[in-house]
């Protein structure tokens, strides 16, 4: 069990892992992997459970003017797209924390930058570690 939220950790594939994120993309997975291989990392990448469906509402009585009860016509309800396909990472090494990693600049790229917060969210395309996290670019 994990002391707070952001070191989480859990058995995905029956190996107990370091949870670096759940809910991702197949791109976010894509974008992730590479970037923690390439930091001598073993990652562990399991489907996460599919969302439990809403049970359909019921047709409501109403008590007509003469006292007999009526139900409504039940509409049926559009298709529901199929959800998307999520993800949970994780890292075989229980000590991994991506928080720390990020602001310790423990993390760099394949081309040797640091790893900084806008690159591992993915809002910047190179990771600019020239610049302090808390100075935005012009």
């Amino acid at each position: 069990m994990a002391i707070n939220k952001n070191h989480e950790f859990e058995e995905l594939n029956g190996v107990k892992c370091a949870i670096v994120e759940k809910n991702a993309t197949k791109e976010r997975v894509d974008f992730l992997k590479p970037l923690l291989e390439y930091n001598k990392f073993t990652v562990v990448i399991v489907a996460a459970p599919a969302p439990k469906p809403t049970p359909a509402p019921s047709p409501a009585a109403t008590v007509t003017a003469e006292g007999t009860e009526a139900t409504a016509p039940v509409v049926p309800s559009p298709p529901v797209p199929p959800a998307p396909e999520l993800f949970t990472i994780g890292v075989t090494d229980v000590m991994f924390n991506p928080i720390n990693a990020i602001f310790g600049r423990l993390l760099r790229t394949a081309d040797g930058h640091v790893v900084t917060l806008g690159y591992w969210q993915q809002q910047e395309k190179v990771a600019r570690d020239d610049l302090p996290y808390f100075e935005t670019p012009k």
